[in-house]
């Protein structure tokens, strides 16, 4: 199992690593989008200060889980995957299938580290 671990580990860490780079440098060319998911991309991008820190949270919490700080690292990374599926689920469907996985690989390594996280459930 430390060998799934270790794997989830790195392909998360390396997805939000990329991708939240990519926010900074446009390496990856998005496609064009049109409807609601371009008017929700606009109205972020139009407060001047959410993408930069939505970017800043991905790389961010993909170096603390590539570097071991695993639970921090999920904690960072959490609200962005839930607004990730929540996005696709209701204006972007087509994308699903990543933020499913994405969400699939966050939620596993949460139960694999939950004696890390049970305190933050106790009184």
């Amino acid at each position: 199992m430390k060998g799934v671990r270790l794997a989830a580990r790195i392909l998360l860490g390396l997805i939000f690593l990329v991708f939240g780079l990519n926010g900074f440098l446009h390496f990856i060319k998005a496609p064009p989008m049109s409807g609601p998911p371009a008017e929700f991309f606009g109205g972020l991008a139009a407060t001047g200060y959410m993408m930069p820190l939505i970017f800043t949270a991905q790389v961010a919490g993909a170096i603390l889980v590539l570097a071991g700080m695993v639970p921090l690292g999920l904690l960072v990374l959490a609200p962005v995957i839930v607004n990730i599926v929540l996005f696709h689920l209701f204006l972007a469907p087509e994308g699903i299938v990543m933020a499913i996985v994405v969400a699939i690989l966050e939620l596993y390594l949460a139960w694999d580290y939950r004696e890390k996280f049970a305190p933050l459930f106790s009184r």
